[in-house]
């Protein structure tokens, strides 16, 4: 573990790196409690999976980029601390599994010798920022959104307004008005338009998917882009203030927006604009890399298939703006490859296109920059490495989320039946195959990563109980979701919920009825037409349990009996006074607030400071047993329970105190000024904290 301490040369990133060592082996000692280490580790990517004592390790790869030298690095971390199996997710990051918490932290120093990180890939962080994999070479798009969701993430990252927010925060780019980026279900999702000659944005807030989905509200029909940074650090700051942090499954930006409302929003937003330290940033696309091809000469390649090889291009060939090029798909069943062959594509990417891959939504590869006449040569190339199966983003294109195989939540096998219902296609609906149409995706519970209920065709992994008190594998059914285009979509019914060894029978029903009845709709119109009874009526029949097999009881993938299981955690083993914890805490913040004032960092000083001393009154208040669900009730809360009942001396009251940083503009005054209100408040607390023990 030594060595990487001299060998990261962004001192930054090393503190972040060592800091991850120290706080595990504080965890181990027993001096950390769990959820405060939980916190601190999601934060750097190292996730929890369902077999204990091993983690998941999540690969942040901002907008889904990652260039052929960064893939070779991530193999050999693969190799060297996980399996070999690279994951491709919905949101453009890869995962890896199955290492040693001891370890992680020098597996980062590894990935950021090729400035790959895991820095807030999980945890209430502003994840991935993702988006079209065509940036940049889409034929629609008015400009490469690129550089605009590379600056978003490189401003966001480490930023003390989004390091612990009440849940994570998703935002997206979308190349054109195609929407590939899905904006109208994230909690930020950008569009891009040019109005006037200006570059700039159509703006969505508030969507979400999980149990409960949201279709995002327009916040800006268009936005210029040197407003998009300062509008995110306002929205990320009323978020992180008004947020709920207490009940999990409220604690996305959609439930605050159906609170508050738009409007409601909006002049919350409006409150925090003195606090956002630049009124614009404008983001220079200029200074963006430059794509550099390769200047390989083209090697004779001679196809011995035609047909395999016209149906590939009919499906895998990606038209390019750029004169002379095309981009190339490769379809990565449920998002799984390994590094030997990974290496192979790295290098082959490196020598003839432009050295650069681009990670989909839909847990995809696409090569862009490939010149035309070098069309046949790769067919070849891809095929050595079984590349080259037809359907990149059509039917056969099943999305579906890791589910049981390793997730903590997964309650059904969500891979396994991917696999059956990819099977079914090739075998019997041929046609599929090149359908663009028909979008059909799956998730092994609510929670939606594999982003099952904004599909034509859905299942999300369920379990259900016979009256004899039996358990057995489910899938809900959904249909009719959809991207409509432009910030619009669809959201799924919940039509029937089936055994899942019955998906198949349900799929087979769907596609034959929409074949003989669709008369050249599209599915989400078709189903729109027809209506949700039409389809319960003919799939009724599938969800009757009262004569299940024994063939029911064993889900898809495995051999073995069906047992539900969510949520196996980590054990910590520990008792921890949560009181002391927090307070430190604050004094950590304090620490850091310190830090980026001498640094010249005066926004960041000051929200450090602010969350120093809502997280004080919050030990305070968690003393009392009293509810700590927003900082914005512990403002309010503390201030009842401390100042105006007398127990704690404090001029002006607590929330004039701590909201001081939305009403006065981050310069190097106030923000010295803040500080010292600060440590003074924490110290008084202390010294109450201390009195009050002492009298017990």
């Amino acid at each position: 573990m030594q060595s990487f301490r001299t060998e990261i040369e962004n001192p930054v990133v090393e503190k972040d790196i060592l800091e991850l060592e120290r706080k595990i082996h504080e965890f181990k000692d027993g001096k950390l409690d769990e959820e405060k280490f939980r916190s601190l580790r999601l934060a750097r990517g190292v996730y929890g999976q369902r077999q204990q004592g091993v983690q998941m390790i999540r690969i942040k790869l901002p907008y889904g980029k990652v260039t052929s030298t960064q893939l070779k690095r991530i193999c050999d971390v693969s190799d060297e601390y996980s399996t070999g199996r690279l994951h491709i997710t919905t949101r453009q990051d890869i995962q890896i599994h199955y290492v040693d918490l001891n370890r992680t932290p020098e597996l980062w120093a590894e990935l950021e010798r090729d400035d790959v990180t895991l820095r807030e890939a999980c945890g209430n962080t502003v994840r991935n920022v993702t988006a079209s994999e065509t940036a940049g070479i889409d034929v629609n798009e008015p400009f490469d959104v690129s550089p605009y969701a590379d600056a978003l993430f490189r401003y966001f990252l480490r930023n003390p307004i989004s390091q612990e927010m009440g849940r994570k925060f998703k935002v997206s780019f979308s190349a054109s008005d195609a929407d590939t980026g899905l904006s109208y279900m994230h909690d930020l999702g950008f569009i891009a338009k040019i109005q006037d000659g200006v570059k700039g944005f159509k703006v969505m807030l508030g969507g979400g998917l999980g149990s409960q989905p949201r279709h995002a509200d327009v916040l800006f029909e268009f936005l210029s882009s040197d407003c998009i940074i300062p509008l995110m650090d306002g929205v990320v700051r009323v978020f992180d203030r008004y947020g709920e942090r207490k009940s999990r499954a409220k604690a996305r930006m959609k439930f605050l927006i159906k609170d508050v409302g738009l409007e409601g929003f909006k002049a919350l937003l409006a409150q925090e604009q003195k606090a956002v330290p630049n009124a614009t940033v404008v983001i220079d696309a200029q200074a963006y890399p430059k794509i550099k091809v390769a200047d390989a000469p083209v090697p004779n390649a001679q196809v011995s298939n035609e047909k395999a090889f016209e149906l590939w291009k009919s499906t895998n060939i990606v038209p390019q703006k750029q004169a002379g090029f095309v981009a190339i798909g490769i379809k990565v069943l449920l998002g799984d490859f390994y590094t030997d062959k990974a290496r192979s594509l790295a290098d082959l990417v490196q020598k003839y296109a432009a050295g650069e891959l681009r990670l989909s939504l839909r847990q995809n590869i696409l090569i862009p920059h490939i010149k035309e006449e070098l069309v046949p040569f790769f067919y070849l190339e891809l095929e050595k490495l079984g590349f080259v199966e037809a359907g990149y983003n059509t039917a056969l294109d099943i999305t579906a989320c890791p589910g049981t195989d390793t997730c903590n939540l997964g309650i059904a096998s969500s891979t396994g039946i991917a696999e059956e219902l990819e099977r079914i296609i090739k075998a019997d609906y041929p046609q599929y195959i090149s359908n663009s149409d028909v979008v059909i995706k799956i998730s092994g519970c609510m929670n939606a990563c594999g982003q099952h209920n904004m599909a034509n065709i859905g299942f999300q992994g369920m379990s259900i109980r016979t009256k004899d008190k039996l358990i057995a594998p489910a899938l809900q059914v959904l249909l009719g979701g959809g991207n409509m285009g432009n910030g619009e979509g669809r959201f799924a019914d919940k039509v029937v919920k089936i055994p899942s060894k019955r998906g198949p029978q349900a799929l087979r029903l769907i596609l034959d009825n929409f074949d003989k009845n669709g008369n050249g709709l599209s599915y989400a119109d078709y189903y729109q037409e027809k209506g949700e009874h039409y389809f319960y009526d003919f799939l009724k029949p599938l969800t009757d349990i009262a004569h299940l097999t024994q063939e029911d009881f064993i889900d898809w993938g495995s051999d073995k009996r069906y047992e539900k299981a969510i949520g196996i955690g980590e054990c910590a083993g520990v008792v921890i006074d949560l009181i002391a914890t927090l307070l430190y805490e604050s004094e950590e913040k304090i620490q850091k607030a310190t830090e980026n004032l001498e640094e010249g960092k005066w926004a960041a000083s000051i929200y450090y400071a602010y969350t120093s001393m809502v997280n004080t009154a919050k030990a305070m208040l968690t003393a009392e047993k009293t509810k700590v669900n927003t900082h914005a009730s512990i403002i309010k809360d503390f201030d009842e329970k401390f100042v105006k009942e007398g127990r704690l001396k404090l001029d002006g009251g607590f929330e004039n105190l701590v909201l001081q940083l939305n009403q006065n503009e981050p310069t190097e005054t106030f923000a010295k000024s803040y500080l010292e209100d600060a440590k003074a408040f924490l110290q008084n607390i202390e010294a109450f904290r201390n009195q009050e023990l002492q009298e017990a």
